[in-house]
Protein backbone atom coordinates (compact mmCIF):
# COMPACT_ATOMS: atom_id res chain seq x y z
CA UNK A 1 0.00 0.00 0.00
CA UNK A 2 1.33 3.39 -0.97
CA UNK A 3 1.62 5.83 1.93
CA UNK A 4 0.90 9.30 0.51
CA UNK A 5 1.74 12.31 2.63
CA UNK A 6 -1.44 14.30 3.02
CA UNK A 7 -1.14 18.05 3.19
CA UNK A 8 -3.51 20.73 4.40
CA UNK A 9 -3.55 24.30 3.18
CA UNK A 10 -3.99 26.91 5.87
CA UNK A 11 -4.73 30.62 5.59
CA UNK A 12 -2.64 32.39 8.20
CA UNK A 13 -3.64 35.61 9.93
CA UNK A 14 -2.57 37.78 12.81
CA UNK A 15 -4.20 39.38 15.81
CA UNK A 16 -1.52 41.67 17.15
CA UNK A 17 1.55 39.48 17.61
CA UNK A 18 -0.49 36.26 17.84
CA UNK A 19 -0.59 34.01 14.78
CA UNK A 20 -3.51 31.80 13.77
CA UNK A 21 -4.48 29.61 10.84
CA UNK A 22 -7.74 28.30 9.34
CA UNK A 23 -8.27 25.45 6.90
CA UNK A 24 -8.50 27.18 3.54
CA UNK A 25 -11.34 24.85 2.49
CA UNK A 26 -13.55 26.56 5.10
CA UNK A 27 -12.88 30.06 3.74
CA UNK A 28 -15.23 31.36 1.08
CA UNK A 29 -13.36 34.61 0.53
CA UNK A 30 -11.23 37.29 2.13
CA UNK A 31 -12.49 40.85 1.87
CA UNK A 32 -11.80 44.33 3.16
CA UNK A 33 -14.08 45.48 5.99
CA UNK A 34 -17.55 46.50 4.85
CA UNK A 35 -20.10 48.94 6.25
CA UNK A 36 -21.56 47.31 9.35
CA UNK A 37 -25.17 47.39 10.41
CA UNK A 38 -25.51 47.31 14.18
CA UNK A 39 -27.45 44.73 16.12
CA UNK A 40 -30.54 45.52 18.19
CA UNK A 41 -28.62 44.70 21.38
CA UNK A 42 -24.91 45.11 22.11
CA UNK A 43 -22.86 41.95 21.81
CA UNK A 44 -19.38 41.39 23.17
CA UNK A 45 -18.45 39.19 20.20
CA UNK A 46 -20.49 40.37 17.25
CA UNK A 47 -19.74 43.78 15.78
CA UNK A 48 -22.83 43.71 13.57
CA UNK A 49 -23.79 42.28 10.20
CA UNK A 50 -22.74 42.93 6.62
CA UNK A 51 -24.49 42.32 3.34
CA UNK A 52 -22.40 40.39 0.85
CA UNK A 53 -24.03 39.68 -2.51
CA UNK A 54 -27.43 39.56 -0.85
CA UNK A 55 -26.41 37.36 2.09
CA UNK A 56 -26.53 38.81 5.61
CA UNK A 57 -23.42 37.69 7.48
CA UNK A 58 -22.62 38.30 11.17
CA UNK A 59 -19.16 39.77 11.86
CA UNK A 60 -17.23 38.41 14.83
CA UNK A 61 -14.45 40.51 16.32
CA UNK A 62 -11.71 37.93 16.85
CA UNK A 63 -9.92 40.21 19.33
CA UNK A 64 -13.07 40.17 21.48
CA UNK A 65 -13.46 36.39 21.07
CA UNK A 66 -9.99 35.93 22.52
CA UNK A 67 -10.40 38.68 25.17
CA UNK A 68 -7.69 40.82 23.57
CA UNK A 69 -7.58 44.59 23.79
CA UNK A 70 -8.73 46.57 20.78
CA UNK A 71 -5.89 47.71 18.56
CA UNK A 72 -4.42 51.02 19.75
CA UNK A 73 -4.50 52.36 16.20
CA UNK A 74 -7.53 51.47 14.16
CA UNK A 75 -6.15 49.21 11.45
CA UNK A 76 -8.28 48.41 8.42
CA UNK A 77 -7.91 44.67 8.90
CA UNK A 78 -9.57 41.98 6.82
CA UNK A 79 -12.71 39.86 7.00
CA UNK A 80 -12.39 36.11 6.52
CA UNK A 81 -15.76 34.84 5.30
CA UNK A 82 -15.94 31.29 6.64
CA UNK A 83 -18.51 28.57 6.28
CA UNK A 84 -19.90 27.13 9.50
CA UNK A 85 -22.25 24.17 9.69
CA UNK A 86 -25.42 26.22 9.13
CA UNK A 87 -24.33 29.70 8.16
CA UNK A 88 -21.56 32.02 7.08
CA UNK A 89 -19.55 34.08 9.53
CA UNK A 90 -17.11 36.94 8.94
CA UNK A 91 -14.06 36.87 11.19
CA UNK A 92 -12.55 40.33 11.70
CA UNK A 93 -8.75 39.92 11.88
CA UNK A 94 -5.83 42.34 11.88
CA UNK A 95 -4.18 40.99 8.73
CA UNK A 96 -4.10 37.96 6.46
CA UNK A 97 -0.49 36.91 6.02
CA UNK A 98 -0.17 33.97 3.65
CA UNK A 99 -1.37 30.51 2.70
CA UNK A 100 0.88 27.67 3.81
CA UNK A 101 0.85 23.96 3.02
CA UNK A 102 1.54 21.72 6.02
CA UNK A 103 1.81 17.92 6.10
CA UNK A 104 -1.00 16.67 8.35
CA UNK A 105 1.50 14.52 10.26
CA UNK A 106 3.44 17.63 11.30
CA UNK A 107 0.48 19.25 13.07
CA UNK A 108 0.99 19.09 16.81
CA UNK A 109 -1.94 18.64 19.18
CA UNK A 110 -3.03 21.62 21.22
CA UNK A 111 -1.57 21.43 24.72
CA UNK A 112 -3.85 20.48 27.59
CA UNK A 113 -3.92 23.59 29.74
CA UNK A 114 -6.20 25.12 32.29
CA UNK A 115 -9.60 26.38 31.16
CA UNK A 116 -10.07 30.01 30.28
CA UNK A 117 -7.06 30.56 28.01
CA UNK A 118 -8.87 29.87 24.72
CA UNK A 119 -7.34 26.50 23.87
CA UNK A 120 -10.85 25.09 23.40
CA UNK A 121 -10.85 26.93 20.05
CA UNK A 122 -7.59 25.35 18.85
CA UNK A 123 -7.40 22.16 16.75
CA UNK A 124 -3.63 22.00 16.71
CA UNK A 125 -0.40 23.87 16.20
CA UNK A 126 1.83 24.03 13.13
CA UNK A 127 5.05 25.70 12.15
CA UNK A 128 6.08 27.63 9.07
CA UNK A 129 9.74 28.50 9.24
CA UNK A 130 10.35 29.97 12.67
CA UNK A 131 6.72 30.98 13.19
CA UNK A 132 4.16 28.99 15.14
CA UNK A 133 0.47 29.14 14.14
CA UNK A 134 -2.51 28.03 16.21
CA UNK A 135 -5.02 26.25 13.96
CA UNK A 136 -8.56 27.36 14.80
CA UNK A 137 -11.60 25.14 15.13
CA UNK A 138 -13.95 27.65 13.53
CA UNK A 139 -17.05 25.60 14.41
CA UNK A 140 -16.31 26.17 18.11
CA UNK A 141 -15.94 29.96 17.73
CA UNK A 142 -19.62 30.81 17.46
CA UNK A 143 -22.90 29.44 18.67
CA UNK A 144 -26.20 31.33 18.31
CA UNK A 145 -26.32 32.09 22.04
CA UNK A 146 -23.04 34.05 21.77
CA UNK A 147 -24.88 36.96 20.22
CA UNK A 148 -27.44 37.07 22.98
CA UNK A 149 -27.28 38.50 26.45
CA UNK A 150 -29.55 37.89 29.36
CA UNK A 151 -32.29 40.51 29.68
CA UNK A 152 -31.76 43.02 32.47
CA UNK A 153 -34.21 42.43 35.26
CA UNK A 154 -34.89 45.07 37.79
Amino acid sequence: MKNDVQNIQLACFSLGDRLFAVDIMRIKEIILPQKLTGLPRESELLEGVISLRGAVIPVMDMRSRFSMQKAVERIPGKLLIVSLQRQMLALAVDDVLEVITVPVGEIKPAPDVLEGVGMEYILGICFSGERMFMILDIDSLFCPSDGQQEPVRG
